[in-house]
């Protein structure tokens, strides 16, 4: 087995470990060493694991403290995500960070007419979804693939495409948890996708980047209580 899906089985059993004991925000972890032995790994794959989560926003780690929770996940994110598959599914995140928001920066400059106006198409059928509580998690997929098609870069697709299971896996438990919570959960979600759109409208490239990866880092906060 390799040492990146070794790191993954890490990762979903220190989440584990904070679900299952009910750990909040500020508690200590077991230090790398308890937790290696723990789980009959070695330091390195536990320091790889909860550099993972860091990064993740789940734990943090105080200089000559050892690691802490940040956010404990959402009891509902486990419905929707294996915990074997946490690691790489959340992990996406990262990909889409560097993928979207150059993606919405290129489409702000590039868009056609007919672009705009699918992408302004897919931004009100997410609303609707949204708003009826329907399944949105599609709208919200065809939203931000449309933004990627208006990149005039045929390259993005195929990268894009690639992470559908996993990104479409993110929308549909980002949308349930945000509807297990006040309605102005749902509605910040919509003004982030209206703020991208209104960048690609007016063609500000640097805020149509900016304002996809706020919508990225509030969506991978919205998983955590």
């Amino acid at each position: 087995m390799s040492e990146g899906r070794v790191a993954d089985r890490a990762y979903a059993a220190i989440v584990r470990m904070i679900t299952d004991e009910k750990l909040s925000a500020g508690d200590r972890l077991p230090s790398e060493a308890r937790l290696a032995a723990t789980f009959g790994m070695s330091r390195t794959i536990v320091r790889e694991a909860l550099a993972r989560l860091a990064s993740d926003g789940i734990t943090e780690a105080r200089l000559g403290a050892g690691s802490y929770v940040k956010r404990r996940p959402s009891e509902r994110l486990g419905t929707h995500l294996p915990m074997d598959e946490m690691a790489t599914t959340i992990g996406t995140y990262e990909v889409r960070f560097v993928l979207e928001a150059e993606a919405a920066r290129l489409a702000a400059l590039r868009r056609s007419g007919p672009q705009l106006e699918a992408i302004e198409r897919a931004l009100e059928q997410l609303r609707a979804a949204l708003f009826s509580h329907a399944p949105a998690h599609d709208e919200d997929w065809q939203l931000h693939r449309a933004i990627a098609e208006a990149t005039g870069n045929a390259a993005f697709l195929p990268v894009f495409d690639h992470l559908r299971d996993s990104v479409v896996h993110i929308l549909r438990a980002g949308v349930d948890i945000s509807r297990s919570r006040p309605p102005q959960v749902i509605a910040a979600m919509m003004e982030e996708h209206d703020a991208i759109v209104d960048a690609i409208r007016v063609r500000d490239a640097d805020g149509a980047a900016l304002a996809m990866r706020w919508h990225l880092s509030q969506g991978r906060k919205r998983l955590m209580p």
